[in-house]
């Protein structure tokens, strides 16, 4: 029988090396928009192959049973292992270097922000990340591929060109860079990783207050 904790666990884990690729990816071309564009493929991999993204989980603790925390933790786990396994093999190749600058470079201004900064810039990004969790699976239920794949790409597009948080995602820079900033890395992560959650669970605990709509 299968163990639904290491399923969770592995899910976890593939979802962080898939946007450690992602972040490489974003590291690898000029063009920030492009970057951008290519840096959705992570996101989209998670949804369409099922694994176990912590926000795209953590929004639907708002409307499940207490019960469901524990699998949202369990997945949080399993991405920072992975980005530190994605992180920790993209320095063992020739191109370790650029990487691991460009990584420093892209998450020092994030560890030098204020502590309400840190928070509502990962606010804003868990708003965003709902909307292409529950956006996809919405227009998946139609039908409507090329719907689906809108609201995966352009929200992943809008929260790396304004410059949101996302923990994950942050979490491979921190890896790929070597670490850079460990000591100012620890409040940062704690900030960003609440502020995912309380803009993931945005929507949907109004929505459920003020209409009772029901999230799956």
């Amino acid at each position: 029988m299968k163990n639904r904790y290491a399923a969770l666990a592995a899910d976890g884990i593939l979802a962080g090396v898939m946007l450690c690729i992602g972040c490489a990816v974003n590291l690898s071309v000029e063009t920030r928009a492009l970057g951008a564009f290519l840096f959705s493929l992570g996101l989209f991999a998670v949804i369409r192959l099922k694994f176990g993204l912590y926000t795209g989980k953590a929004g639907y603790m708002a409307v499940r049973p207490l019960s469901y925390i524990a699998e949202v933790l369990l997945t949080l786990a399993g991405n920072i292992a992975g980005a530190a396994i994605g992180g920790g093999l993209l320095n063992a190749t020739r191109f370790a270097d650029r990487f691991s600058a460009g990584a420093a470079e892209a998450l020092a201004p994030k560890l030098a922000d204020t502590y309400p900064g840190m928070f509502v810039l990962a606010f804003f990004c868990g708003i965003l990340m709902f909307i292409a969790v529950e956006g996809n699976r919405r227009a998946s239920e139609k039908g409507d591929s090329a719907g689906g794949l809108f609201l995966v790409v352009v929200p992943v597009m809008v929260f790396i060109l304004s410059g949101f948080n996302h923990s994950i995602a942050d979490m491979s820079y921190f890896f790929i860079s070597g670490c850079a900033g460990a000591v100012s890395a620890a409040p940062y992560f704690v900030l960003v990783i609440l502020g995912n959650a309380a803009g993931c669970m945005f929507v949907p605990f109004l929505k459920r207050l003020t209409s009772g709509e029901k999230f799956r």
